[in-house]
């Protein structure tokens, strides 16, 4: 089988023992040897991130494959090739599942896809990611609802409020008050975000950056922003 060996590294990890391009390559080399398959051409990609599919030596890594100049991937690892769950279910679905028929080998992971138990052990890791992604994203949604409900700052300072002593506890800030209780009436009197904006502007009343320019998006996102415990 003729298989494309795929290297990665992003800018922080060229130096490190075990990612470098110089070790992936030597792993990547034995594996092919080892078994027996057909080393095309190895594409590397330097200081690239895994965060995107869209890097010059995957794109024509993928190029050669959907050309039927190779027959598969040969990585070192699958966090070489992404780190994005939703990326994986791409490149799951375009290349390395049942349906595309192409294979995918990964060298510290013990994949190859040309067997039954090679998908089930790629799909099982994908789920698991998916698992971890999804509990980290609930464990962070509640820890920051638990610091708005103590009235402790999360991200920048709302309108209508100030940083209170110490830097951790959110403050009234009276004269944003009364611009906030007049925009909620505006809005309940059935009046527009662009017309709220306006009024706003023409009344020459200081946004939080200092600014006397409202736009309806700033009007939006006041209004749907939960109201803080102080």
């Amino acid at each position: 089988m003729r298989v494309i060996g795929y290297l990665r590294v992003s800018t922080e990890e060229q130096a490190v023992d075990g990612v470098s391009l110089a070790a992936q390559r030597q792993k990547v080399t034995a594996y092919a040897a080892l078994y027996e398959l057909e080393l095309v051409e190895i594409i590397e990609d330097a200081g690239e991130s895994g965060k995107s599919l869209v890097r010059p030596g995957l794109t024509r890594a993928l190029g050669l494959i959907r050309a039927g100049k190779a027959d598969g991937l040969l990585i070192a690892k699958l966090d070489r090739l992404s780190r994005s769950v939703a990326d994986w279910n791409t490149l799951i679905d375009g290349y390395f599942g049942e349906r595309a028929e192409k294979s995918l080998f990964s060298v510290a992971d013990s994949i190859d896809t040309r067997t039954a138990a090679g998908r089930l052990v790629l799909n099982v890791l994908m789920s698991v990611a998916q698992w971890e992604r999804e509990t980290i994203g609930e464990r962070t949604s509640a820890a920051l609802q638990y610091k708005r409900s103590c009235g402790e700052l999360v991200g920048a300072v709302p309108f209508g409020y100030d940083l209170g002593p110490g830097g951790v506890k959110l403050v009234e800030n009276h004269a944003e008050q009364r611009v906030l209780a007049m925009i909620k009436d505006l809005r309940r009197g059935g009046m527009s975000l662009r017309r709220i904006a306006a009024e706003l502007s023409s009344r020459n009343v200081p946004t939080k950056e200092g600014k006397r320019n409202w736009t309806h998006s700033t009007i939006q996102r006041i209004l749907n922003r939960k109201a803080v415990a102080v």
